[in-house]
């Protein structure tokens, strides 16, 4: 089965872990999941100055991780990470800002995206905030 996701839990909340605990046990069990969109608070995930307490285990490494070990396509709304001050190096020079933060593995993009994930999926999985 070929799942999409919808991430709008921030990476603090508790659905978070349970997007990436759902994306690890499906791919586990042979089960596709090509894209994960990040929408709203989500796209906090793909912060890279997000700095976790070390007694607290780091969801946006469990993403990387992901993308990297199974080619996961890590997508957050370019509206949404914008008004939060989420941005790739071409958007921050654009918008003259002194720096970018968009994490390695993640790319920025609108929800066109989402629509063709869902197109393309058997089922759409939400992990709200």
């Amino acid at each position: 089965m070929k799942f999409a996701l919808l991430v709008t839990a921030a990476p603090h909340q508790e659905n978070a872990w349970h997007a990436l605990a759902f994306c690890r046990a499906a791919l586990a069990r042979g089960h596709a999941i090509p894209r994960v969109f990040f929408y709203g608070d989500g796209v906090a995930h793909g912060n890279t100055l997000l700095l976790p307490p070390r007694d607290e285990a780091d969801v946006a490494r469990g993403w990387r991780e992901l993308h990297e070990s199974h080619a996961v396509e890590l997508v957050v709304c370019i509206a949404a990470a914008l008004k939060r001050g989420v941005m790739d190096a071409d958007t921050a020079r654009r918008e003259d800002k002194t720096v970018a933060n968009l994490a390695p593995g993640f790319l920025i993009s609108g929800l066109g995206q989402l629509a063709e994930a869902m197109v393309e999926a058997d089922r759409l999985v939400s992990f709200p905030g």
